[in-house]
């Protein structure tokens, strides 16, 4: 079920009615039996890897738990890790290794053969996935306590706001929740509305409508000049941070409406001033779960220079191949790791100063760079292949001609969409004490502004733009 469709417009208030009517004994259940609906709408049978997936890692969570061995601990956690992953790879990664490991020993002269297995890949299943597993990590860590009610541990692994795109929740903070009594919070649902409404204004108004524009540029790349592909590729930038942002606001303000606290998943990316700093920002979740149990068991920064920056390869070639099976995935994570490394190497941090510290011309140039080099490796990350990409790069800085428009409207009210998100995004980091607009102290300016996004979204917003980015990985 998307969240942009008739369906969740029935389905959320019908979902808050009745968990706030529901004796509290009984509402895990509901959330559990709302949840897994949620799901089965999509692809019924899928289910069943959500629930095999929290079996596994409830039982090898109570071993690790149970068992005082070290060596049966761990060994419990490897057989968590192996399983829940071996299920990621057979549906996500199977055929492109296939095709990509097989194909290469077939150049090499060695003939080896295995079908591809044609199926749907289940949304949703990284996401998932990875909080299973990081809840067997924690647990093995000693960070947690084992769930004992299975039923809670269940609605922790498939809790329909964040199942299917984050943002990526830890067990310590949102299983305790689970089972604190909520009553209804008048003040924290009007946030969760608000963060809602913003949330759906960022995929309707500005990510649907730049995807027109963009998807015409990508998909159609010989026809175009350089600054057609320049034009697409900025556009790009911001539809999938409106793409995924708005989706983790609508997740975060719908678990609020009901009294739960998700964590923030982005900060405002594209006013980081290095690319250490753009990663602090952005899908906050995923980034600190790849710190935590990839960089961090690694060695992270606790060993030799050349040792942290292979480690520092590592999570970010990890991070590019979770987003996909494609070697286009692999390259954008390479390359942003490769930033992260030569920003380290010339100490180049300057996000951990406090504004008043810096320059108004350097902390414009800084953001500027930054924003430029992660514009050039989100290239990668939309196109099809890598001579897709290397075909837009090349044609960027050879092809000279006229920019392309398109559709008049969709072009225009997707300029709109960006002065009026940056407007926003702007006034949140640079003048956070100022109270305008949507966070002013007047009650009804902060709902004039709300009721001029809902306009916007009902006279401009596009309805067919089908599912969010992010539902493909």
């Amino acid at each position: 079920m998307l969240f942009n469709s008739f369906n969740f417009l029935l389905f959320f208030p019908a979902v808050c009615l009745l968990y706030y009517i529901t004796n509290k004994k009984y509402k895990w259940l509901l959330l559990l039996v709302a949840s897994y609906f949620f799901y089965m709408n999509w692809q019924p049978t899928y289910a069943i890897l959500i629930f095999f997936s929290t079996i596994v890692t409830y039982l090898c969570a109570y071993k690790i738990e149970k068992t005082e061995k070290k060596w049966h601990k761990k060994k419990y956690l490897i057989a968590s890790l192996i399983i829940n992953l071996s299920i990621l790879f057979l549906f996500k990664y199977y055929n492109f290794f296939n095709t990509s490991v097989f194909g290469l020993l077939q150049e090499l002269g060695i003939r080896v053969q295995l079908p591809n297995f044609k199926y749907l890949l289940p949304v949703g299943i990284s996401f998932y996935t990875f909080q299973a597993v990081g809840y067997t990590i924690d647990v093995y860590r000693g960070d947690i306590k084992h769930e004992k009610h299975f039923g809670v541990y269940a609605l922790f692994v498939s809790f329909f706001p964040q199942l299917v795109a984050g943002p990526i929740e830890r067990a310590k903070n949102l299983l305790p929740q689970f089972k604190t009594y909520k009553k209804f919070d008048y003040e924290k649902a009007v946030v969760g509305v608000k963060l809602m409404v913003w949330g759906f204004f960022m995929k309707l108004v500005v990510a649907d409508r730049l995807a027109i524009y963009v998807n015409s540029v990508y998909g159609n790349v010989e026809y175009h000049s350089s600054i057609s592909l320049l034009t697409a590729t900025l556009f790009f930038a911001v539809q999938i941070y409106c793409d995924f942002a708005g989706y983790s606001n609508i997740a975060i303000g719908c678990a609020k409406v009901m009294g739960f606290d998700l964590m923030t998943n982005f900060r405002r990316p594209y006013f980081a001033q290095s690319c250490a700093e753009f990663w602090q920002r952005w899908h906050i979740s995923l980034s600190t779960w790849f710190r935590d149990y990839v960089y961090i068991p690694l060695g992270g920064n606790q060993v030799s220079k050349n040792r942290n920056y292979i480690n520092i390869l590592i999570t970010f070639v990890v991070s590019g191949l979770w987003h996909g099976a494609n070697w286009t995935f692999v390259i954008w994570g390479a390359l942003n790791g490769f930033y992260q490394i030569v920003f380290k190497i010339f100490r180049f941090n300057p996000g951990k100063k406090g504004r008043k510290e810096r320059r108004p011309f350097t902390y414009l140039s800084n953001i500027i760079l930054t924003f430029v080099l992660i514009c050039f490796s989100w290239i990668f990350f939309r196109a099809d292949s890598f001579s897709h990409a290397f075909e837009i790069i090349k044609r960027m800085v050879s092809e000279l001609g006229p920019i392309f428009i398109g559709d008049n409207s969709s072009f225009v009210y997707g300029i709109f969409g960006i002065l009026l998100l940056f407007l926003k995004d702007g006034f949140d980091e640079f003048l956070p004490e100022k109270k305008i607009f949507f966070s002013s102290s007047y009650r009804s300016v902060r709902t004039l502004s709300y009721a001029v996004v809902v306009i916007l979204i009902m006279m401009i917003g596009v309805f067919d733009g089908g599912q969010f980015i992010y539902f493909q990985f």
